[in-house]
């Protein structure tokens, strides 16, 4: 394992190429408020990070990650377009006792462009794959947009399709809950009386108001009354689902789903001019994956292109990640948005492939 000294060195020399590539270095406080990292990742983010407390300013991580405090950032004080690096420190508790470390370098590039999403997209990723050369990583891309397009394109309620969506990141709740629409089970008996009306305002208990139990017990019964997702739906998911194959063939795949899944049409259209965007900066597309399921599980405010490299060791996590955030520019914005995606390195990973001690 590589030591801290050559982490830092590594990460140093990716600094020095993000800035001759055009960003500007930034720095951002090793203590994080947690309350947006928790309004960002949910509560399951604190069981991977470290949390404090401070009586002045609450409850506390140690950083988990950039993304987050450059996009407030930017968001408050930044121009655009804006490209933005960074090297330092982050911090993740694991969960099993490994070789990981539970603190370890990222060097970062992020673009905030409006121009051309899709080239901005390849960028990134075409910048990752030059400095990462030497390694010979494997790369994978996906989007989880489209996906998310696939899921709103579903015949059935708002409600389901909104369930869906909240899912999305977590493959095994997300399947579980396509399984429950697709074939619902039969209520309890438990259940059955509520939706009938058998039980008695009187015997509600818990803290929710009457109003909202009400409209809690009206959206079962519409959820009840709601007929199966189809057959075909679910299968023509399934499908678009296990799409993996190089990027072209890839892409051919996804354009021939589109007649069955029309709401992808859009996000495949996007693909294919991020491909040629690829192309153009000299990625070969045949070496480069494409994995529609490809980020699920990861960090939760990708909503759109995402991409990691990968060694062919397998007891390494991704040397290098990123994506397409454009929603957490809003949601950290106030109200105004920037098309905005970026990545991060590990240098400690770098080092190791390389041979430094």
């Amino acid at each position: 394992m590589a030591t801290k000294a050559a982490a830092r060195a590594t990460g140093t020399r990716l600094l020095a190429a993000f800035r001759a590539a055009g960003a500007v270095e930034v720095e951002a406080d090793i203590l994080q408020p947690a309350e947006a990292l928790l309004d960002l990742y949910g509560e399951d983010i604190r069981a991977r990070a470290y949390v404090t407390a401070d009586p002045l300013r609450g409850e506390l991580m140690l950083r988990p990650d950039f993304t987050v405090p450059v996009v407030q950032a930017h968001m408050a004080h930044g121009a655009d377009p804006a490209r933005y690096c960074y090297l330092g420190e982050v911090f993740r508790a694991q969960e099993h006792r490994s070789a990981r470390a539970p603190e370890y370098f990222q060097a970062g590039y992020e673009a905030f462009d409006r121009a051309d999403p899709e080239a901005a997209d390849a960028e990134v990723f075409a910048l990752f794959s030059r400095l990462l050369a030497a390694v010979q990583l494997h790369a994978a891309i996906g989007d989880i947009g489209l996906l998310m397009d696939a899921v709103r394109g579903l015949d059935t309620l708002p409600a389901r399709r909104a369930a869906l969506l909240r899912t999305i990141w977590r493959p095994a709740r997300f399947q579980a809950l396509l399984a429950r629409y697709a074939a619902p089970p039969t209520p309890s008996t438990s259940r059955a009386a509520l939706l009938a009306g058998a039980v008695p305002r009187a015997h509600w208990v818990g803290l929710r108001s009457a109003a909202d139990m009400a409209a809690r017990i009206a959206a079962l019964r519409e959820d009840a009354a709601a007929p199966p997702l189809a057959a075909a739906e679910v299968a023509g998911l399934a499908r678009l689902f296990a799409v993996s194959a190089p990027a072209p063939q890839a892409l051919a795949d996804l354009t021939a789903l589109c007649a069955e899944i029309p709401a992808i049409a859009p996000a495949v259209a996007r693909l294919d001019r991020r491909l040629a965007a690829l192309a153009a900066r000299g990625v070969d597309l045949a070496r480069v994956t494409y994995q529609a399921s490809h980020g699920l599980g990861t960090m939760e405010y990708y909503d759109g292109f995402v991409f990691s490299f990968t060694a062919a060791r397998p007891d390494l996590p991704p040397v290098a990640s990123g994506g397409r955030y454009d929603a957490l520019t809003s949601v950290l914005g106030a109200g105004r948005s920037i098309p905005a995606v970026g990545g991060v390195i590990r240098p400690g990973l770098v080092a190791d492939l390389e041979g430094q001690p």
